[in-house]
């Protein structure tokens, strides 16, 4: 059992301020794992949608609902979309005698209903498997191998990890989006998706993809739009700068789970990995997500020129940019793109992080950052 102490503090305090909060995140990243933290799965303020004993007490949702009191948890909401104008008259209720939290595996309409129907009333929580704060540095490795969903990373052998990712993109495509109402064709999907996979780390350009799959650019952005909602692929938006250069206004793609990618690519092994042509961006999305799930940020973007000029990562804090790049090299040297995204963008400073264990500086404003600072409190941007 691994401990997610920050993630259930952040439930807790937003419970304590919003009658609703919405817990989203990808199937089996451990949603209901967290609930059960705050409620026992016996009490009667839990009702688990898969569970047919709580769709059967929520046939009357308002008789079921308004006499409990406290913490009242619903997983698995996006199966009962009628349930959400119930929620918002229960929270309306002036001495507010309990607070929700539901849970969902993301679906672009589970948040648009809950964001509709509960604004002004509700905060969202969005997790994803484990990060590196939680398993410790020295599963590195091991995290970046398998990925972060729990029973992938905590299977008992590598082929048990990849036999669990092969099954989980299998429900996922043929039994959840059906569920969503996505009505395309599974085969079709998961074609998309390889070769969203062979795209990681790349601008993306729909034209490509669409003439390989033989359908529209239109349904080529869908399909990649549906993948997205899912938590499964992050489009990350280019950063405009008010610059003369011509800039990238494409975003990059990434499959959000390294473990998931590697099940698409067909990797297998930590030797597979190693000699795959895929690796450096492999390091390169892990990396990113580390950092968006451990470091604070009110944006995130990349920024790229078609002079050249990129930096990975730009986060925004307050008013301060900060800049990451993702280097899987023995001893990261300073180079031009850098200092041009510097001099471009204003960065206060750049982290360049690396698969090593030692820190250094490379100027006054960029510093060479070990992976396991993606672990540490203090960040790959220590005060």
């Amino acid at each position: 059992m691994i401990s997610r102490p920050a993630i259930l503090s952040r439930i807790r305090k937003a419970l304590e301020v919003h009658p609703v909060v919405v817990l989203t995140g990808p199937r089996q990243s451990g949603k209901t794992t967290l609930a059960r933290e705050l409620l026992r799965e016996d009490s009667i303020n839990y009702f688990d949608l898969e569970d047919p004993v709580s769709l059967v007490r929520l046939e009357e949702p308002m008789t079921a609902l308004e006499p409990l009191q406290g913490l009242i948890v619903i997983d698995e909401i996006q199966r009962r979309p009628d349930l959400f104008p119930v929620l918002r008259v229960l929270c309306d209720r002036r001495d507010r005698p309990a607070t929700f939290l539901i849970l969902g595996s993301a679906s672009g309409d589970l948040l648009r209903q809950s964001s509709e129907t509960l604004a002004g009333r509700m905060q969202r929580i969005e997790i994803g498997g484990f990060s590196l704060a939680e398993v410790g540095s020295d599963s590195a490795s091991k995290l970046w191998r398998r990925g972060a969903f729990p029973r992938s990373f905590l299977a008992q052998t590598d082929s048990a990890s990849f036999e669990w990712r092969r099954d989980f993109v299998q429900t996922l495509l043929e039994r959840d989006f059906p569920q969503w109402g996505v009505r395309v064709a599974a085969v079709a999907l998961r074609r998309f998706w390889i070769m969203v996979a062979h795209y990681h780390g790349q601008i993306w350009k729909s034209s490509e993809p669409a003439r390989a799959l033989g359908v529209s650019e239109s349904t080529c952005r869908r399909y990649l739009d549906l993948l997205t909602d899912a938590l499964m692929i992050r489009q990350l938006q280019p950063w405009h700068a008010n610059l003369k250069k011509r800039q990238v206004k494409s975003p990059k793609v990434y499959v959000r789970d390294s473990g998931l990618l590697h099940q698409l690519l067909g990797i297998e092994s930590e030797k597979a990995l190693a000699s795959h042509p895929k690796v450096g961006a492999s390091w390169e999305g892990f990396v990113i997500e580390q950092v968006l799930a451990n470091e604070p940020h009110d944006e995130s973007a990349f920024w790229a020129t078609y002079q050249g000029a990129e930096i990975d990562l730009v986060l925004r804090r307050g008013d301060r940019l900060l800049g990451v790049e993702c280097k899987r090299a023995d001893a990261p040297r300073m180079t031009p793109s850098i200092r041009m995204a510097l001099e471009d963008l204003e960065l206060e400073r750049v982290a360049v992080v690396y698969p090593g264990n030692r820190r250094y500086r490379l100027s006054k404003e960029v510093e060479v950052v070990p992976r396991e600072a993606l672990a540490s409190s203090r960040g790959v941007f220590p005060e």
